[in-house]
């Protein structure tokens, strides 16, 4: 049998399925002329190219993180194989140095003592309070705590070394693969994709990625937290969540938004009326309360019926979902009001009202006149919420009405640093990281989005 048990839980399936429906958009994007135009004017954007690869390492360590499985447990021989209760993934399996190597409590980047004093017992006897002797960080360096700083500046000149030779192999392979470019064409950024931006971006993550990696497995290098973890892992565990929060989430609230939007828009009358009354009322409750009482409501139900889950995984999993279709309903309606406006304009346009007095049915002006003439505004929306949705799960998570405790996100973590902020001397790391991490990835995502309205939005082209 299996020395272990793949495990799928459902924001993976709906994590994979965005991953076949992006290829099948690609394919899709590939036969339209107008799209493939616009998506190579995206391509053109060097700030645009930037920010997308900076999102695709994000991504990637979210679908590394998306792939679960339970280890075999050991048994007898011709026994039933049990597995642990534990669910890991693969980025678990990579990160096993980091997600191992657990201390007894707070320790600072490239610490190789604990953060408070305490008792130790001397082996002659007797006893003296110090700062204890981490258990793995900066154990190779034996005796020798004060060899820190040259083992770290020596790990981190091997490790860019290391990245300036796989980015000069890298620059080799797109002069090769791209036709007719050569150092010169790229670097003045004269080919159809931004490969100078490309590059660059690639380059400086290099620089930052392997460093960490070489120095990760024998420093915290960001520390750890109250409980002894890594904070390097917990980052690393974070971005799968934000991404299923802001992908997730847009996804629910994009089909409503564009329906009602639309239609209150061509049609007006009670129709608009009926839609507008709708969006006005759900705007007029506070969507703080009313996401609380929706996930405590959840939280009760799932703590009274504990047979649904077989792991604590999925049991974080389903509150983790719920989270995102309550987000989804409650943030459809600054979408839906835009796009109200727009079609409203739309539909007095000249060519809109030829096709009504030609007997154009409604249903086909709408596909072929009116959403292809809003897919600007829907494109720029769906990234731009995205990053506002991160933010607001940092809020909900902070408040206490976010994802589950036990599940990383960079809510939790500013949530659990609060308190750290008032201890004496200052736990500053661990809220530092998460900040940084987050203020990444919500950037990237704003300058792509910038990128994408410049080049869907009509009037810009």
């Amino acid at each position: 049998m299996s020395d272990f048990e793949i495990v799928v839980l459902w924001s993976d399936v709906l994590i994979w399925l965005l991953v076949v429906a992006s290829v099948i958009g690609m394919l899709a994007v590939r036969r339209s002329p107008p799209l493939m135009a616009a998506w190579r004017r995206v391509g053109a954007n060097k700030a645009g190219m930037a920010s997308a690869t900076v999102l695709l390492v994000f991504v990637l360590i979210g679908l590394l993180d998306s792939l679960h499985y339970r280890v075999a447990l050991e048994g007898k021989p011709g026994e039933r194989k049990q597995y642990a209760i534990e669910v890991l993934s693969v980025l678990d399996a990579i990160a096993s140095p980091l997600r191992l190597n657990h201390e007894k409590t707070y320790s600072a980047p490239f610490a190789t003592r604990l953060y408070a004093k305490e008792n130790i017992d001397l082996p002659g006897g007797g006893m003296v309070r110090d700062y204890p002797r981490l258990r793995h960080g900066g154990r190779h360096l034996g005796e020798n705590e004060n060899g820190v700083g040259a083992d770290v500046a020596l790990r981190v000149t091997y490790a860019a070394g290391l990245a300036i030779a796989l980015w000069l192999l890298l620059v080799v392979a797109v002069m090769r693969t791209v036709h007719g470019a050569s150092w010169q064409k790229i670097w003045r950024g004269e080919t159809r994709l931004a490969w100078h931006a490309i590059l660059v971006t690639i380059g400086c993550l290099l620089l930052c990625a392997l460093p960490l990696l070489a120095l990760a497995p024998h420093y915290h290098v960001f520390g750890t937290d109250k409980v002894g973890q890594d904070v390097f892992y917990q980052i690393l565990k974070s971005v799968r969540t934000a991404l299923v929060i802001g992908l997730v989430t847009t996804l629910v609230m994009l089909p409503m938004a564009v329906l009602l939007g639309i239609v209150a828009g061509y049609f007006r009358g009670w129709v608009d009326d009926l839609i507008q009354y709708l969006y006005t009322v759900l705007n007029s409750i506070p969507g703080v309360l009313l996401i609380a009482a929706a996930v405590l409501m959840m939280q009760v139900v799932i703590d009274t019926h504990p047979e649904w889950f077989s792991t604590a995984a999925e049991r974080a999993d389903l509150r983790l979902l719920a989270l995102c279709f309550i987000l989804g309903i409650t943030s459809w309606t600054g979408l839906c009001r835009l796009l109200r406006g727009e079609t409203l304009k739309l539909r007095e346009l000249d060519y809109i009202q030829a096709a009504q007095a030609f007997g154009v049915s409604s249903p086909r002006i709408i596909l072929r006149h009116i959403l292809p003439n809003l897919m600007h505004i829907v494109i720029i929306a769906l990234v731009m919420d995205f990053s506002g949705l991160v933010l607001a799960e940092a809020v909900l998570s902070y408040v206490g009405i976010g994802v589950d405790p036990s599940m990383t996100s960079f809510g939790t973590m500013i949530n659990n640093a609060r308190m750290e902020l008032g201890r004496e001397p200052v736990v500053w790391w661990s809220l530092v990281a998460a900040f940084v991490a987050m203020f990444v990835l919500v950037l990237a995502a704003n300058l792509f989005a910038d990128a994408v309205r410049e080049a869907f939005d009509p009037r810009a082209a």
